[in-house]
């Protein structure tokens, strides 16, 4: 007997699934690991761990190797803006940086792998779903994004104290010196804007993360759609021929440009952790 191929709907259901350790029961439940998301994640910051340490015992004075020239490049490239945003004296924000910024990026390049390659494969031995971009997974993008925002916590604590802390949401920006009444009736407004203000920052990290990634998984699954349906059903065809050829063209396409906007999220994600995190450092009289 052969086996029914799945319908649009059911091949959208299952590229978009995580593989799991259990069925989520509620809207919430922090019981449930997305296993594909994690191994993925750890595997990825394997390499990139083990790359940059190659560079790094590998460095020569001499002729770099192009594999020096590009991990230079990276690094030069971060450091730069780093150094241009955040003024005070940390040694921890440019290899934050960096990490965040290739990390991500690793993350959101596996999407450009095929899109039926590694999930046939996983199907092949028995493993039922496997999504292997881990910024399609919003416990992935909120994970990161908490972690930046529990460094700006920390971080405007260290550099201005719990009190400075504190009063930057009852009075930045509107101090008024010498106007200790108005600022005392303008504090309970001031707090309820800079709150939302301050909570918002992790929220827009990980969505906006999220949004740009998910679109180009949509469109991939989209492509295949196309060229599974409308192209190898008629190969015998002329119009077939045009149809897979015009299909696999536009997912080659599409990935040259989701490489690239890949490549622009995770700089984005890196340069706003820098510039909450430079806003955390900073004194406001």
């Amino acid at each position: 007997m052969t086996s029914e191929a799945p319908s649009s709907n059911e091949y959208i259901i299952h590229h978009l699934t995580f593989l799991t350790n259990q069925s989520p029961r509620g809207v919430l439940d922090f019981s449930t690991i997305n296993l594909d998301s994690v191994f993925f994640s750890v595997l990825l910051a394997v390499v990139f761990g083990g790359l940059f340490y190659l560079a790094a015992r590998r460095a020569s004075a001499g002729v770099p190797t192009r594999f020096q020239n590009f991990v230079e490049w990276v690094v030069e490239l971060v450091d730069a803006q780093v150094n241009d945003i955040f003024h005070a004296q940390s040694r921890l924000i440019g290899p934050l940086a960096l990490t965040i910024f290739c990390w991500v990026f690793l993350f959101n390049a596996l999407d450009v792998v095929p899109l039926d390659l590694l999930p046939g494969a996983a199907g092949a031995s028995g493993i039922g779903h496997l999504r292997i971009v881990p910024s399609t997974d919003l416990n992935i993008v909120f994970g990161l994004s908490l972690t930046v925002f529990l460094l700006i916590i920390f971080y405007s604590i260290m550099m201005k104290g719990l009190v400075g802390f504190l009063a930057e949401f009852a009075l930045h920006p509107l101090r008024i010196k010498g106007r200790p009444l108005v600022q005392t009736l303008v504090a309970p407004f001031n707090i309820v804007v800079e709150l939302a203000s301050f909570l918002a920052r992790p929220v827009s990290l990980a969505l906006r993360l999220y949004g740009n990634m998910f679109a180009g998984e949509m469109v991939f699954i989209l492509i295949a759609l196309i060229t599974l349906s409308s192209g190898f059903a008629g190969l015998a065809s002329l119009g077939g021929w045009v149809g897979t050829l015009g299909s696999l063209l536009l997912g080659v396409l599409w990935s040259v440009f989701d490489l690239f906007i890949g490549f622009l999220q995770a700089f984005i994600f890196a340069i706003l952790t820098v510039v909450y995190l430079a806003g955390a450092a900073e004194h406001h009289d």
